[in-house]
């Protein structure tokens, strides 16, 4: 048989416009009590697994996952994913078994998949199936934690899952209410007395109240960026919001042990100090230490250097925001080399007090 060109034509014309009607007409059913055809379903997941794959060749992986971030990461994963994905000792609700198609038990399926898909797969998430995209695309950082978290997670038992997401507690938030349970929330990352329990995780107790205020509203409106802490500050409300910044401004800071003073601790006390005149960056200590200390500006004396690191890459990035002076950072930490980075919060985190701290 000989098929000439309007034959073509035909078939483009007739076919787009028969599949509108069947979708008009209604055959198409869209209830959820029954999954798709099995062709249809193996073809889902072929598109699905082929575009991870694709897209993942764009993906740069660290040298090494952030293995630091391993407990912030399953804090966010028992409320963000868990009700989902179940975790160790706490398997998936009768209603989340119905879902089609159903969300995967990770701990069978993430060694499937390389790290840069994985890293896909939670930066942006996957269409038709639930499973959201990371609340924020400027925190790549996070988004590697929780790879690495995910790395881990086939191996805790249940046990392991429970001190690791929950803390000293072991507690879910869902067993408290109103401030107790935003409380809980916290306490999950940062401890009861504010100390953090991870190296990426800030030392917050003591800090001013206006400066956790102001940080806890921007994490809630989303002008600041992090996955982690935007879905935590978004459930709570404002009442609550200030009793958190004030609770953990009252807390006592830890006593500390200066550590031995180094070359790069050296440095970063010229740069705490006088700054970089040549670059235009200015002294640390000019707003962060000495009389002049704004409530708005953040303590950084024994600040985690780590913690510190990662802040200034953000800043220098143009990815992080925080307070009304959070701009003045963008300006100097653009000028700043990694090893200006690393010296800095070296020598901070060198600090045992504030009395230890001064301005020359």
């Amino acid at each position: 048989m000989f098929v000439r060109w309007w034959h073509m034509v035909l078939v483009l014309v007739v076919a787009p416009l028969a599949v509108i009607l069947f979708a008009w007409i209604g055959f198409f059913n869209v209830g959820a009590s029954t999954g798709h055809w099995k062709i249809t379903e193996w073809f889902l997941h072929f598109a699905m697994q082929s575009a991870v794959r694709t897209y993942a060749l764009s993906v740069e992986v660290p040298d090494e996952l952030p293995r630091a971030g391993v407990q912030p990461a399953a804090a966010h994963f028992t409320t963000g994913c868990a009700i989902c994905h179940g975790a160790p000792g706490e398997p998936r609700s009768p209603v989340v078994k119905r879902m089609l198609p159903q969300p995967p038990d990770l701990t069978t399926v993430v060694d499937k998949w390389s790290d840069e898909e994985l890293f896909r797969i939670v930066k942006h998430g996957v269409r038709f199936t639930g499973m959201p995209a990371w609340p924020t695309q400027a925190r790549d950082d996070e988004i590697w934690a929780m790879v690495a978290f995910l790395r881990e997670l086939p191996s805790l038992d249940p046990q392991q899952y429970r001190k690791l997401a929950y803390g000293s507690t072991g507690l879910p938030s869902a067993q408290h209410s109103g401030f107790e349970r935003a409380l809980a929330d916290c306490v999950r990352c940062h401890e009861t007395n504010g100390a953090g329990r991870s190296a990426l995780t800030p030392i917050i107790d003591g800090q001013s109240e206006a400066y956790l205020l102001e940080s806890l509203r921007a994490y809630a409106e989303g002008s600041r960026a992090s996955g982690f802490m935007t879905q935590a500050a978004a459930n709570v409300d404002t009442d609550d919001l200030e009793r958190l910044a004030r609770y953990f401004a009252a807390q006592s800071p830890p006593a500390l042990e200066r550590a031995p003073t180094s070359h790069a601790a050296s440095r970063g006390r010229e740069i705490a100090e006088r700054g970089l005149s040549a670059r235009r960056v200015p002294a640390c200590l000019g707003c962060h230490g000495g009389s002049a200390h704004n409530p708005a500006y953040p303590k950084l004396w024994g600040q985690r250097a780590d913690y510190i690191e990662a802040q200034l890459r953000l800043f220098r990035e143009g990815k992080r925001s925080g307070t009304a002076y959070s701009h003045l950072m963008l300006n100097a930490a653009k000028k700043l080399t990694d090893e200006d980075i690393r010296a800095v919060a070296t020598y901070f985190a060198a600090q045992a007090s504030r009395s230890t701290m001064t301005t020359r």
